[in-house]
């Protein structure tokens, strides 16, 4: 938090931060669970539960009203102040890195809809999930971007929660095997690059060539891997089809993937996850009541086709 009243550092108001938090998943004129739930949640009495819904109604943050036997009904809620009060800050997201007109609109596309959300958000960029999944793990970001393929291996692995999935096409459009022209994949002593930071990458790479003992690996990001191509280094790699279709008619011709696992492997690579950790379940659900979806998938297709201005 940027800045806290100082009622909210008393006990009562360390209790209205947790409140407020909980808050930011009830939409206004919906009635609330019972005192004594909100109590039995927060690890607190009723009488601090009460005192907490007092401090934020003065800080203006909600309004509540009591009806009968129906219950008592949040009327009002100021979101950004909730937000503020909650003590969550600025959520920070790390993002690959935008090098494709796709994630140029994902993060386009995120912004607009954490500013709907009146949810205070900045966005950096890294190279690699596991690079952005070890700076999660280190409280360095609070969320982050993956496929959804290389979120369900991760969070398998370490205590990590998946706040959203985007739906197909919001990740990459496809995966392709760029292949040098004039080169035979069949042919023994490929050269075949291999970008072990993108758990993508790597695993699709290793299922389309599995079983060539034959093929020589050469470690490379992605970012290198036109420049290879032009020096003649590598033979073939396989790469995200919306950044190879930026070098078309570079001497690299483009086939698709083979078998069925590999195509299934790229439908879920397809999808957009968002990841944060598992130990902060109600920001995690604050984050996912707040943003709107679909508002994050149409701008990132008007971004991809053209039709508006990536801002982020």
């Amino acid at each position: 938090m940027d800045s806290i009243d100082e009622p909210l550092l008393s006990r009562n108001g360390l209790a209205a931060r947790q409140l407020a938090v909980s808050l930011l998943d009830h939409e206004e004129e919906t009635r609330l669970p019972r005192l004594r739930d909100f109590a039995e949640e927060l690890g607190v009495g009723n009488g601090t539960v009460q005192a907490a819904f007092q401090l934020l109604e003065e800080a203006g943050a909600i309004k509540t009203v009591a009806r009968g036997h129906l219950g008592t009904f949040l009327v009002r809620a100021d979101r950004s102040v909730l937000w503020r009060l909650s003590g969550l800050g600025t959520l920070l997201a790390a993002m690959p890195l935008p090098y494709s007109r796709r994630y140029e609109g994902l993060a386009t596309g995120l912004r607009s809809a954490f500013e709907q959300a009146r949810a205070p958000f900045a966005v950096t960029f890294m190279r690699g999930a596991h690079t952005r999944v070890a700076a999660l793990l280190e409280g360095k970001v609070d969320l982050v971007v993956l496929s959804r393929f290389a979120a369900d291996r991760l969070m398998a692995q370490h205590p990590l929660s998946l706040v959203a999935d985007l739906g197909p096409a919001t990740y990459v459009g496809a995966h392709g095997l760029l292949v040098r022209q004039g080169v035979d994949v069949e042919s023994a002593g490929l050269r075949i690059a291999l970008d072990r930071s993108s758990e993508d990458l790597e695993l699709l790479t290793q299922r389309t060539f599995a079983g060539r003992t034959d093929v020589r690996w050469v470690e490379a990001s992605y970012m290198q891997l036109w420049d290879l191509f032009a020096r003649g280094e590598v033979d073939a790699s396989l790469a995200n089809l919306d950044e190879a279709r930026r070098h078309k008619g570079e001497g690299v011709d483009v086939l698709p993937l083979g078998d069925e696992v590999s195509r299934e492997l790229a439908l879920r690579n397809s999808c957009a996850a968002i990841v944060g950790r598992a130990d902060t379940p109600s920001a995690l659900r604050a984050v996912r009541r707040s943003l709107d979806l679909t508002l994050v998938t149409a701008l990132q297709d008007e971004v991809v086709r053209g039709e508006r201005l990536p801002s982020y």
